[in-house]
């Protein structure tokens, strides 16, 4: 039976660049999981790959066709974001073993939806000042670069990504990813020990 590691982390911890290493490890051989969303397309992102970027109007349409194993919304200074995972025939546990990047709480409705012995937690974290640093960078990029937006995700992760919600939820391995190979090299051990 397969596995669902859900790579989980502060926004700018590296989960975007250690989740593209994971998946392209041949050793490995986990299927990526596209996550659906209805934010904005960043500058660098491309449709299918980062995310399934829909409208609200898809999204509802999911909702009714009892598609949704999980979802989540963002109140941003543009208006309401919403991730979600939706059963689309992406995931199928008999076949293979999977990689998404998620949040506590979509980990946490992940663990409900396939069963605790089939979700696994990967919890990325980094000081904070390096994260801010990252965040800022990307940012930057942007063809219109929103600050505001980065303040507030920063300021919401601190408190999404407590100590206390990741007691909750019996997270207590982090892989710091202060030298980004051995934190890849670590996560990769742990996968290859568990499949």
């Amino acid at each position: 039976m397969g596995k669902i590691f859900c790579l989980i982390g502060k926004s700018s911890s590296g989960k975007d660049t250690i989740f593209k290493e994971i998946r392209d490890d041949k050793d490995l051989n986990l299927k990526p999981v596209v996550s659906y969303t209805t934010r904005p397309k960043r500058i660098n992102e491309t449709q299918g790959v980062e995310y399934l970027f829909i409208n609200e109007e898809q999204l509802d349409e999911f909702e009714k066709a009892d598609k949704v194993i999980e979802k989540r919304v963002y109140h941003t200074v543009h208006g309401d974001w919403y991730y979600c995972t939706i059963n689309d025939g992406q995931i199928d546990l008999n076949i293979n073993n999977y990689l998404l990047i998620t949040t506590l709480e979509s980990y946490e409705s992940l663990k409900k939806y396939y069963g605790e012995d089939k979700v696994y937690p990967l919890y990325v974290d980094i000081e904070d000042g390096i994260r801010l640093e990252r965040a800022l960078e990307r940012e930057k990029r942007q063809a219109n670069p929103n600050y505001n937006e980065l303040c507030r995700r920063f300021l919401a992760d601190n408190q999404d990504f407590s100590q206390e919600n990741l007691s909750k939820l019996n997270i207590n391995k982090f892989y710091i990813n202060e030298d980004l190979q051995e934190c890849i090299d670590e996560i990769k051990n742990d996968i290859l020990n568990l499949i």
